[in-house]
C-alpha cells in the first residue's frame, strides 16, 4: 500500500505552510477546516504527515530537480531541450531561475509543515507507540529537506518553529548549524522507525540510517558514516543487490530488495497532482515521475522512426558527456542497462529495404567506420558526429541516451507521466559510501571490496575477474567514476561532486560544454530573487556571494 495523495484536510496544511519567510501569504483553504481541528485528532494529524512526505515530489522525478541535482556537472550537459542552461551549463546562473524559486517555496513549506507536526503531535491523541513513528518521520523529513537546502544553496534560512501568518525577515544560518539539527533529527528517526512499515515509501530505521551515513560522509565523519552503511549492509533488514543491473529498472521491479528508500508515484495517475486545485494550489504541470521525457534524444524525425510508447516520448533535455560514457568498459553490463544505443523501425514510411523491426538508427560514442556505415541502411550517429575532438557536443539532437527510467507502461505515446518510483537511496549506494569512508580512513582493501561487490554484480557473464579492482587503483577520483556509472541520473551527482570538493575540477577536466562559465562561487546556488526581494532586513539576509 502506498502513502495515499493529499487529501482535502491537506490543502490547509499547504496553506499554512507556504507562509514562511514570504512578504505576502497565498491565502488558500477551501475545506474551511481550522489548524487545531485537523492538528488535534489522529486522523488530521495523519494527513499532516501524509502532506509532509508529498513535497519530495516536487524534486524527485521532477525537471527541476534533475537540473539541480544532476546537470551542470561532469556526466551531462545540454541537449536541444534543455530549458535551464543556466543551471546546466552556468550560463548567467542568477536569482531568477524558476526551478530553484520552486523549490526552495516548496522546501520551506514542507519544512515549516514538519516543524508544527513536530511541535503538535504531543496534543495529536496518538497512541505513544505510534507518536514515536510519526515523530520519527517527521524529523526524517525535515532533515532530509533541510539537507536538500543547505546542500543547494548554503547557510541560509533556518527554523525549527512553526510559521503562522506574514513572515517578512529571514536569517542566515551557518551550514554547521544546520547540520547539528540534521544530525539530532536522523538519530532521532534512526532510534525510534520500525525496520519496516505496512504503507509503502514511509520512512524506515534502514531508511534513516542510510540517510545518517550520506550525511556522516558528507561532514567527513568518516567512521560513523561508514558504521551506518554496515548496519544497512549487514543489519538483518533483506536488502540485498538485483542479481542483474538492468532488472532494477524494470517497471514490473520497482518494489525490489535493493531499495532502501523510494519516493513513490501512484499507478492511477490522476492522483499524482497533475493539476488540481485541491490538493496543489499551484497546479503542478507534469505531476507523476518525469524521468522518462529528459534524457531522450530525438528519435521520432529519422527515417524509419515515429514516436512510440516503447521508445518514449523525447523532451531531449539532456545528454550524456562523452566522459560518462567512456567510463564503461566492454566488460561492465551497466552499459547496456543505463543507456539506449539501438531504434528499431515500427513507422509505416521506411527507407528502401528496411523493414519494420530492423535497425533504423545506432547511436555508440565509440568511432564507427565510414566504409562500414555506408554499406547500411539504417543512420549511425556516432563519436565524431555527437561530439567534437575536444569532448564538447556537435550534435545535441541525436546521442546515446539514458534508459534507466521509462516507462513501456504509460497509457499513450504522449503521456509526460509515470508511475514510476524514483529510488532515492539504493543498497548500491551504501556499498560506495562504505567504500569512500574506508579510503579516507586508509582502509584501501576494504574499500576494493566493497567496490568489488558491485563490479561482480556488474560484470557480463565471464567477465567478474577482468571487473575487479585492486587497493592501489583505490583513489577519490576513482570512486567518483564507479559513481558515475552506478548511479548517473539518480538526482545525486552535483551533490556527489560538491562534497568531494571537485565540482569545477571534474568540469573543467572532463566536460568542456559545461566548463565555459563555472566559477568558484557556483558552488553554491543563488537564492530566489523573489525571497531576496521580499525580506524587510535586507542588510542582514542578502544574495549569495557571487550573484547579483
Amino acid at each position: 500500500m502506498k502513502i495515499v495523495p493529499i487529501k482535502m484536510a491537506a490543502a490547509l496544511l499547504a496553506a499554512l505552510a507556504l507562509g514562511g519567510c514570504k512578504k505576502a501569504l497565498q491565502e488558500y483553504n477551501p475545506s474551511g477546516l481550522t489548524a487545531e481541528s485537523v492538528y488535534t485528532t489522529p486522523t488530521g494529524f495523519e494527513t499532516l504527515v501524509n502532506a509532509a512526505y508529498s513535497y519530495q515530489r516536487w524534486w524527485y522525478g521532477k525537471e527541476e530537480g534533475y537540473n539541480i541535482a544532476e546537470t551542470g556537472t561532469d556526466i551531462w550537459t545540454s541537449g536541444t531541450g534543455d530549458v535551464f542552461r543556466d543551471l546546466t551549463q552556468y550560463q548567467n546562473l542568477q536569482g531568477t531561475n524558476t526551478a530553484l524559486a520552486a523549490e526552495w517555496r516548496e522546501f520551506y513549506a514542507a519544512i515549516n509543515l514538519c516543524n508544527a507536526g513536530i511541535l503538535r503531535i504531543d496534543k495529536a491523541g496518538l497512541s505513544p507507540q505510534l507518536r514515536s513513528v510519526r515523530e520519527g518521520e517527521l524529523r526524517f523529513l525535515r532533515a532530509f529537506y533541510y539537507w536538500h537546502i543547505v546542500e543547494t544553496w548554503g547557510g541560509v534560512h533556518f527554523t525549527l518553529e512553526e510559521t503562522n501568518g506574514i513572515i517578512s525577515t529571514a536569517n542566515k544560518t551557518p551550514v554547521d548549524t544546520f547540520y547539528a539539527q540534521i544530525f539530532r533529527d536522523l538519530e532521532f528517526a534512526a532510534a525510534n522507525l520500525p525496520p519496516t512499515q505496512a504503507d509503502y515509501g514511509r520512512a524506515t530505521k534502514p531508511a534513516a540510517q542510510a540517510f545518517l551515513s550520506r550525511m556522516y560522509l558528507t561532514r567527513g565523519r568518516n567512521e560513523e558514516a561508514l558504521a551506518m552503511a554496515q548496519a544497512v549492509i549487514n543489519g538483518g533488514y533483506g536488502f540485498r543487490l538485483e542479481p542483474l543491473f538492468a532488472d532494477l529498472w524494470k517497471m514490473s521491479n520497482l518494489k525490489n530488495k535493493e531499495v532502501v528508500y523510494a519516493v513513490n508515484y501512484a499507478a492511477n495517475l490522476t492522483i499524482n497532482d497533475l493539476s488540481n486545485s485541491a490538493n496543489n494550489p499551484y497546479g503542478h504541470g507534469r505531476g507523476s515521475n518525469n524521468g522518462h521525457l529528459l534524457f531522450l534524444m530525438k528519435y521520432d524525425d529519422l527515417p524509419g522512426m515515429a514516436r512510440d510508447i516503447k521508445n518514449g516520448r523525447p523532451f531531449n533535455r539532456y545528454m550524456p558527456s562523452r566522459f560518462l560514457l567512456d567510463l564503461f568498459s566492454e566488460d561492465d553490463a551497466r552499459y547496456e542497462g543505463s543507456f539506449q544505443q539501438v531504434w528499431l523501425a515500427n513507422a509505416a514510411s521506411r527507407p528502401a529495404g528496411m523493414n519494420l523491426g530492423d535497425t533504423a538508427v545506432f547511436t555508440t560514442h565509440k568511432e564507427v567506420d565510414d566504409a562500414f556505415e555506408a554499406t547500411r541502411k539504417y543512420r549511425t550517429y556516432d563519436r565524431s558526429k555527437t561530439y567534437n575532438a575536444n569532448g564538447s557536443v556537435k550534435d545535441n539532437l541525436h546521442y546515446v541516451s539514458l534508459s534507466k527510467f521509462m516507462d513501456p507502461t504509460r497509457p499513450s505515446l504522449n503521456e509526460a507521466q509515470s508511475a514510476r518510483d524514483v529510488f532515492v537511496i539504493r543498497l548500491a549506494e551504501l556499498y560506495l559510501i562504505a567504500a569512500e569512508a574506508q579510503l579516507k580512513l586508509g582502509r584501501l582493501q576494504e574499500a576494493a571490496d566493497n567496490i568489488n561487490v558491485l563490479r561482480t554484480r556488474a560484470a557480463k557473464p565471464g567477465r567478474a575477474a577482468a571487473m575487479q579492482v585492486t587497493p592501489a587503483q583505490v583513489t577519490l577520483d576513482f570512486i567518483l567514476d564507479e559513481r558515475a556509472r552506478e548511479l548517473a541520473g539518480e538526482q545525486l551527482r552535483w551533490f556527489d561532486l560538491k562534497r568531494t570538493g571537485k565540482l569545477l575540477e571534474r568540469i573543467k577536466a572532463h566536460n568542456p560544454d559545461n566548463a565555459v562559465n563555472i566559477q568558484p562561487f557556483h558552488i553554491v546556488r543563488p537564492i530566489p530573487q523573489t525571497q531576496v526581494d521580499a525580506v524587510t532586513n535586507k542588510a542582514e539576509f542578502k544574495q549569495n556571494e557571487g550573484y547579483q
